[in-house]
């Protein structure tokens, strides 16, 4: 009974504690004993606090929407008092933070119980998921497979079951890569939708969101319920929703414009099976009443590819900038600490200039503009999540192929998530197909600033009428 209850959604896990079909310690201990089973094949949970979980379900947790349910934090950004935020770098090992950020006191409040932190690559930087120093996580669907990244440890251990719903974070596709890879929904949210704080106001160019990858629509919209709102400070804030996120799934709509494109703005082809998603899910959206048409984005694709390669390597530069500052050292001798990706973007990044910086936040700002134009005539923009299927372990592994060939291979995997980012747009991956090795393949949904709502609602309403599985144990 209680791996029936395990195998739910948050949402109905949360309602067997309420009902008293499960207690709060006993779903912790089958969510722990499924950890356990499952590592370290998968190797998706690098810091573990059972003991610190049976506590904490143990005692009187809050009466949030989610009291009782077994959780997972990425380690990355949403810190946690008492434990390390690593990012997956050796040299920040025994960074342990003596504070909660905002959003994991909501988490908290919510009424999880943390059970772990989850894998990342080094220094976020990828959308695969295998830092030298934790180790590669697998893809439970495939173990030869990467689980994508940079949320690819929180996507993992949502689709082996270790957890219906993990914490994630998004900052160039980190949230919508794993999700697709793992079969999972994966939504991030508008810009400021959630804050940041209170230790970073927008991090760099306000690219990055706060959220989580779950199983279910559902537990997606309920969670951005418990954990939406800004701090005083925030360089940004998202407007009240009209409604609850949860409840904007209820009543399916029709007749919503849909723009869809096949190939990357930037003109990489989408592989088959990935455009096979898409074509898939045209098909099922025009049966469920609403309008599809092939479109053309309103930006130029080639000058978005070149401005992220410029502005994103700026994300290592900055980051390990501000280590040295913290420790007193030179960030050119820390930077021989990295993984030979990271020292590349290092060494790209710390030759830009501030204007470079300044002019691709203004060529962001005018894709920001011109997209808002575009969602005059559109309600979303459809297309595929990444260009290719998941691949196999290695393929981003610059030590083996190369830093300019890691670096190009990754800018290919960024080109649909991106332009979200960098222009603050919501955006959710959706789980579609699943290939003929056996590998799932997620459509990718955007919409105007600030309407998760339009998303959620379409997204459920794929959820109905293709319904999506979880892997089973494969691994």
């Amino acid at each position: 009974m209680i791996e029936d209850i395990l195998d739910r959604d948050a949402i109905a896990q949360a309602e067997a504690v309420a009902k008293g079909e499960v207690s709060a310690t006993e779903l912790t201990q089958a969510a722990i004993a499924r950890i356990e089973a499952g590592e370290p094949a998968l190797n998706a949970v690098t810091q573990r606090f059972f003991a610190e979980a049976l506590a904490q379900a143990a005692a009187d947790l809050p009466a949030g929407p989610f009291r009782g349910v077994p959780f997972l934090v990425k380690d990355f950004y949403c810190h946690m008092a008492g434990t390390p935020t690593t990012g997956s770098a050796r040299l920040l090992a025994q960074n342990v933070i003596d504070h909660d950020s905002a959003l994991m006191a909501r988490y908290r409040q919510a009424g999880f119980v943390t059970l772990g932190k989850t894998n990342v690559p080094e220094m976020v930087t990828m959308g695969t998921t295998e830092p030298v120093w934790r180790g590669p996580t697998r893809n439970p669907w495939n173990t030869g497979h990467t689980p994508g990244g940079s949320s690819g440890g929180a996507a993992a251990a949502v689709a082996a079951g270790y957890v219906a719903v993990a914490h994630a974070n998004d900052g160039a596709g980190s949230i919508r890569i794993p999700a697709s890879c793992c079969g999972l929904f994966g939504l991030k949210p508008s810009r400021a939708r959630i804050t940041l704080g209170p230790d970073v106001g927008e991090a760099i160019g306000g690219i990055t969101a706060e959220h989580v990858v779950s199983r279910s629509v559902r537990d997606s919209a309920a969670v951005l319920d418990a954990t939406a709102g800004s701090l005083p400070g925030d360089p940004y804030v998202a407007p009240e929703p009209a409604e609850s996120f949860l409840s904007s799934i209820a009543t399916p709509r029709t007749g919503l414009r849909i723009g869809v494109t096949f190939d990357a703005p930037d003109g990489t082809k989408a592989a088959l099976e990935c455009r096979a998603a898409v074509e898939q899910a045209v098909e099922t959206l025009r049966g469920l009443g609403h309008q599809v048409e092939e479109i053309a984005l309103p930006f130029d694709g080639a000058a978005f590819r070149a401005a992220l390669a410029t502005f994103w390597p700026m994300t290592v530069t900055r980051g390990l900038s501000a280590i040295a500052a913290a420790r007193g050292a030179d960030p050119e001798v820390l930077v021989r600490e990295l993984e030979p990706f990271n020292q590349h973007l290092f060494a790209l990044g710390i030759s830009r200039r501030a204007v470079d910086y300044l002019r691709d936040l203004v060529f962001f700002q005018g894709m920001a503009r011109a997209m808002g134009q575009f969602f005059a005539t559109q309600d979303i923009w459809l297309s595929p999540v990444l260009p290719f299927a998941p691949p196999r372990l290695g393929y981003f592994d610059a030590a083996a192929v190369g830093c300019d060939t890691a670096w190009s291979r990754v800018l290919d995997s960024f080109m649909f998530t991106a332009p979200a980012n960098v222009t603050g747009l919501p955006s959710a991956s959706v789980p579609m197909t699943v290939t003929a090795e056996g590998l799932p393949v997620g459509i990718q949904l955007t919409a105007r600033l600030n309407d998760e709502a339009t998303i959620l609602n379409l997204a459920a309403q794929l959820e109905t009428a293709n319904p999506w599985v979880m892997p089973g144990r494969k691994f």
